[in-house]
């Protein structure tokens, strides 16, 4: 019988279901799993600020490490500037660059190396990772891409684990219910 229920938290939840909406959107495997990392990234800062666990950087810090960055280059510490382009996953834009291995989204200006994301949900969702992203995936390709392009949050929204509101939820861990993910395909 299969496996109804996983105790996990909300990140690696968010990071596997992101990158299944981005290969529905046309990314490839590698590229969708570094999307996905890098929303559920942005989605804890912007959580961790609001809960007043994160604070926000000052002006004169985002100013400095600006400066850090322009004479790290006029050094010739980075090979070249690479601007990012923005891509939409899940109503976040998020900073993507071109490596030799393809887009990959980036965190600081460096790229996600899609392997760690991978080992990173293995080690979250344990042997439950394969039903989970089947499950998922199920629920994507119940709508067309441009469909689930604006209700991909929703979803999310829906099925996430429940957690505790406020500071007591963070990092807590709750039920994903493949069950119910599997009944919002039909």
């Amino acid at each position: 019988m299969a496996k109804k229920k996983i105790k996990i938290n909300r990140a690696p939840v968010l990071t596997l279901w992101a990158a299944v909406v981005a290969e529905r959107l046309g990314y490839d495997k590698e590229t969708a799993l570094t999307l996905g990392k890098a929303v559920a990234g942005l989605n804890a800062q912007s959580k961790g600020r609001k809960l007043g666990i994160y604070e926000e950087k000052k002006e004169e810090e985002k100013e400095k490490e600006k400066g850090k960055h322009a004479l790290s280059e006029a050094e010739g510490k980075k090979e070249e500037t690479v601007k990012p382009e923005f891509i939409e996953i899940l109503g976040r834009g998020v900073p993507a660059v071109k490596t030799p291995n393809g887009l990959r989204a980036a965190i600081k200006g460096e790229p996600i190396h899609d392997g760690s994301v991978e080992s990173y949900l293995q080690k979250k969702f344990g042997d439950d990772l394969g039903e989970a992203r089947t499950a998922m995936e199920k629920l994507a390709r119940a709508y067309t891409p441009k469909q689930l392009e604006s209700k991909a949050y929703d979803l999310y929204e829906k099925f996430r684990p429940k957690i505790p509101e406020g500071t007591k939820g963070w990092g807590a861990k709750g039920d994903l219910d493949l069950d119910y993910i599997r009944s919002l395909a039909e």
